[in-house]
């Protein structure tokens, strides 16, 4: 709880020493999960980006990196320790080889109706300190200082053929990030293969997959991923990726404290922005290609019969994953018991 008043208490202090501008500002390099195509990254980059410089007076800003820019998306947390970045927003269940604690963390397949309420686990509930626990048993204490854990997006599932049902995923090729994702697929009868997003329209162009488990359906159509996977699942049926921001302890040590409080400020307004605006152009554009007005698709929305058979599946993949350490077992229990709260267990 410590952190979250700490973040608050910080809206005064952005007020008073935004107006100490220093002639030289402190530059953060920052490497996304987003492609340079994706239409939130654009809004973060041109919009978000100078508005932290000016909430510090010039003395903060940041630099972004698209995906695999400086390093593999797998190498952000060594180069953040190694000082090639100072930090990365990525996705957490791209360290779900290193402990399946970050599975679950990462993306709690079916777990959460829609990204509102996986973003308040983080806002709210014990996200962003279940994630720095993490950080601190899987990289070392000291090492990385985690801001803050948040989602934006329900994926919206891309598909070449029609999925219509639980039945429909029997032998297909799925593209799915390593660990929880595959796994729950897995046990629908799909195989599955972990692809970077930047790889996935040529595999699905080309016919390695059939279908692939990606971003919100705002960001797969404007890189063009329905015109060769012309049958989106919307909303989506399983996934609200959690992203974490993160900077090394090096770097965050070297900040003053108010500007370590306007980082965790614009961190939150950042994304809760973000959630709020993704949500809004996939339902504005689902409705223009539903009218026949925009891309040439066929939307396809599952029954609530179909989603809790998927999500009966999901669960039994969430215990066996939360049995493999004691952490993977305490995020687990967080989240089943936030759940809880909400109604949706």
């Amino acid at each position: 709880m410590g952190r979250r008043l700490g973040l608050v208490s910080g809206v005064a202090l952005v007020t008073l020493f935004a107006t100490a501008a220093f002639a030289d500002g402190i530059t953060l390099k920052i490497q996304v999960s987003d492609r340079s195509g994706d239409e939130v990254y654009k809004v973060q980059s041109e919009e978000w980006n100078p508005m932290l410089e000016k909430m510090t007076g010039g003395r903060l800003k940041t630099e972004l990196f698209t995906m695999d820019a400086v390093v593999p998306y797998k190498e952000t947390v060594p180069a953040m320790v190694a000082g090639i970045l100072d930090g990365h927003i990525t996705s957490m269940e791209y360290h779900s080889g290193l402990n399946p604690a970050f599975a679950l963390m990462g993306n709690l397949v079916a777990g959460y109706a829609n990204a509102d309420q996986q973003q308040s686990f983080c806002f709210i509930g014990p996200g962003a300190e279940l994630s720095q626990k993490l950080y601190d048993a899987t990289f070392g204490k000291g090492k990385v200082h985690v801001v803050g854990c948040a989602t934006y997006m329900n994926e919206a599932f891309v598909a070449k053929v029609p999925l219509r049902g639980v039945a429909d995923l029997k032998g297909k090729k799925l593209r799915a990030p390593e660990g929880l994702v595959s796994e729950v697929f897995r046990r629908a009868g799909a195989a599955t293969v972990s692809l970077p997003t930047t790889e996935v329209y040529t595999s699905l162009e080309k016919g390695v997959v059939d279908g692939a488990d990606m971003a919100s359906y705002t960001n797969n159509r404007t890189n063009g991923l329905h015109r060769v996977a012309p049958y989106p699942l919307f909303p989506g049926i399983h996934s609200v990726t959690v992203h974490v921001f993160a900077v090394s302890q090096k770097k965050w040590d070297s900040l003053t404290p108010d500007l370590q409080a306007t980082l965790g400020v614009w961190w939150h307004y950042l994304y809760d922005m973000k959630r709020r605006y993704n949500e809004i152009r996939d339902l504005e554009l689902a409705a223009e290609d539903r009218s026949g007005k925009g891309e040439k698709v066929e939307i396809i929305d599952w029954s609530p019969e179909e989603r809790a058979k998927f999500r009966e599946i999901a669960k039994g993949a969430w215990v066996d994953f939360a049995n493999k350490n004691a952490l993977a077992k305490e995020v687990y229990d967080e989240n089943v018991k936030f759940m809880k709260r909400l109604g949706l267990l």
